[in-house]
């Protein structure tokens, strides 16, 4: 960890393919059975040291006056618009859509406007869409000491720094939608939707405060209220700011290592693990730590194997990724590469990103196939901080309900998302987090494998190790166990929890001719499906490796069942209704409903048909898919 932390590794850089080499030179010492190197050439976006992105004050005939220093000039937003933007300027708290809300109903219009917005909460890339959508002419994001040290006992982070971050909406090379970046594909001519129109630009809390103390109108609500010194916190508009970014881009070469165990009884079947390479400084937490428990897997169960203490069923999977602080750019081009046969081989993802933020609290971000494993796993795991529990006891001290404590939705800016929501495949990412604060100096210069370890007081290897068994754990029950541990049957638990938001309508519904039925007699069949496939297995003789291999077919591909087959995955590469990103979602469809209640004009009965028929039939979908040959299918429908 403190040796690739310490080497430069950015993108497309000198440093990163010393690494890479150095890396699968590793993977061939531990005697796998495949190691290989795919290649990719992407558009990435870097600072143009010939022209660095400026701001400047704004004077009273309308021309940029004084020149306000960046106080990390290399800090920046890949894939943020380049050109100018001029305007007055808005505090927007973080920039969520209730904050743009927020300010609109308190008479401060974002639109025409430049917003500053504090890190956290959601992604760059959902501030800045958000911005455009609101009609803002570009966004300054800070880091405001309130999010990042409460505690002024704490390491915090330099008011002088800076925070890194892309804005694309997206995963991936945004100059490919949908096609993978092999050096001989011919590229349509075509850029992500998720692109932004507008520019962005980190700026330091110092600078922050600059600006904050220039601001005039409304002072900001209580819980908007930061703790820059001497800032008043008012909404604005402000002074006149004018923002020049131009950031270049570059088509890079970008290199993802592969490692593979193969499995004895169904080598076709692929579970996988990955960890980002590169990064933006140091990235000791970022990647680092997610390398280096990569590495101590591959040696230990490949040490296993050779010793013939183990032997696994189905294929292990090592990878090591590149373009990571990009988007997760190496991770979806190769997911874009072989989506095709994926679905088919791929049983689940775990990503080691992210892994280790803090000591207290421990997050499984994680597809709901997932969540039964995941409990039993922390049951036999001890607590890297608490003497004698193991981590399920540690959880449930603070919480009896356990997954509320502990599992969270797949983010856009995890590597796992991309395999779930795009390639229908179970992913989880782990991570420990501090329990009062984030981590500081992640996404920053200052992310060092001595900051990290001071952070942790000291405690990073006893938590990384504990990550480490985590994910073994996983691996070793994925790839041994005769029949696959995924809970087919929790989807239908997933529907009945978004059921109550979607009866709060039937009344409007009704009074317009419309009904909710199709959608409960979808999850009724699932449900049904899921039963009778569990009866099957029960019955079934566990010596019968034909049997098995039927049913864990059937198993593994439950995930990509949920990925809606009437959209397409150039326009909607997100295709999973539940955690997919478009019209076809059920969050979308519960948008729209909305709409009704606030006697809002835009509510569309023919868009809601449309979204109705595309929830209920990708469902349906599953519960026949489920259910088998097509003789065997007993449904309602």
């Amino acid at each position: 960890l403190r040796q690739t932390s310490s080497r430069e590794r950015g993108a497309g850089s000198a440093g990163m393919a010393a690494l890479a080499q150095d890396i699968r030179a590793e993977l061939s010492r531990q005697k796998l059975d495949h190691v290989w190197t795919d290649t990719h050439y992407v558009g990435l976006q870097f600072p143009d040291p010939d022209h660095p992105n400026t701001l400047h004050w704004v004077n009273e005939s309308g021309r940029a006056g004084e020149q306000l220093p960046l106080e990390d000039p290399e800090v920046y937003c890949p894939y943020s618009a380049t050109g100018n933007a001029t305007g007055e300027l808005v505090y927007a708290h973080y920039g969520r859509l209730e904050d743009l809300q927020d300010l609109q109903a308190r008479g401060v219009e974002p639109a025409g406007r430049l917003l500053l917005v504090r890190v956290g909460m959601i992604s760059f890339a959902q501030k800045v869409a958000t911005a455009q959508d609101f009609g803002a002419r570009g966004v300054l994001i800070y880091p405001d000491p309130a999010d990042l040290s409460p505690d002024t006992h704490k390491l915090g982070l330099s008011s002088h720094r800076a925070v890194y971050g892309h804005v694309h909406m997206g995963t991936g090379d945004p100059y490919t939608p949908g096609f993978p970046s092999f050096n001989q594909t011919q590229f349509p001519p075509v850029q992500s939707s998720g692109l932004p129109r507008i520019p962005a630009q980190p700026i330091s809390a110092d600078i922050a405060s600059r600006l904050l103390r220039k601001l005039e109108g409304p002072v900001a609500p209580q819980e908007w209220q930061g703790h820059l010194p001497e800032s008043p916190y008012h909404l604005g508009p402000g002074p006149g700011l004018h923002l020049s970014v131009n950031n270049r881009r570059a088509a890079t070469p970008i290199s993802n290592i592969f490692g593979c165990i193969e499995g004895r009884s169904e080598p076709d079947h692929y579970v996988v693990i990955g960890a980002q390479r590169d990064a933006w400084g140091p990235g000791a937490a970022k990647s680092a730590v997610g390398t280096a428990i990569l590495l101590e897997l591959v040696r230990t169960i490949s040490t296993m194997v050779s010793n013939e203490s183990f032997r696994p069923r189905r294929s292990l999977l090592f990878i090591s990724w590149d373009g990571g602080d990009f988007g997760s750019v190496g991770s979806m081009e190769w997911l874009e590469g072989y989506l095709s046969v994926l679905h088919l081989k791929a049983v689940v993802y775990i990503s080691l990103d992210n892994a280790v933020l803090g000591d207290d609290r421990f997050h499984a971000k994680t597809s709901p196939l997932l969540t039964s494993l995941i409990q039993n796993i922390l049951k036999q795991v001890d607590s890297p901080n608490r003497s004698g529990q193991t981590l399920y006891e540690q959880v449930v001290f603070t919480n009896t309900s356990w997954d509320a404590e502990v599992i969270r939705p797949l983010p856009m800016d995890s590597s796992a998302y991309s395999f779930t929501a795009f390639a229908g495949v179970p992913a989880v990412e782990f991570s420990f987090m501090e329990d009062d604060q984030t981590y500081p100096f992640l996404h920053t210069k200052d992310d060092t494998y001595e900051n990290l370890h001071a952070a942790l007081r000291g405690r990073l290897p006893a938590v990384a190790r504990t990550v480490a068994l985590l994910a073994g754990q996983l691996l070793i029950r994925l790839s041994h166990d005769h029949l696959l541990p995924l809970d087919f049957g929790c989807y239908g638990d997933v529907v009945l929890s978004h059921i109550g938001s979607l009866n709060e309508f039937s009344g409007d519904l009704k009074a317009r001719g419309l009904t909710l039925q199709w959608v409960y007699s979808a999850r009724g069949d699932y449900i049904r499906a899921a039963e009778k496939l569990r009866k099957e297995i029960y019955s079934s003789e566990e010596s019968d490796e034909r049997l098995t291999r039927m049913y864990n077919v059937r198993i593994m591909r439950v995930e990509f069942y949920f990925l809606s087959q009437y959209v397409s995955p150039a326009d909607s590469p997100f295709r999973h209704i539940f955690l997919g990103r478009g019209d076809h979602t059920l969050g979308a469809l519960l948008d729209h409903l909305r709409l009704l209640r606030k006697g809002d004009s835009s509510f569309q009965e023919s868009r809601f048909r449309r979204q109705l028929a595309l929830l209920t039939w990708t469902l349906q979908g599953a519960a026949n898919a489920l259910g088998g040959d097509v003789w065997n299918i007993d449904n309602n429908f």
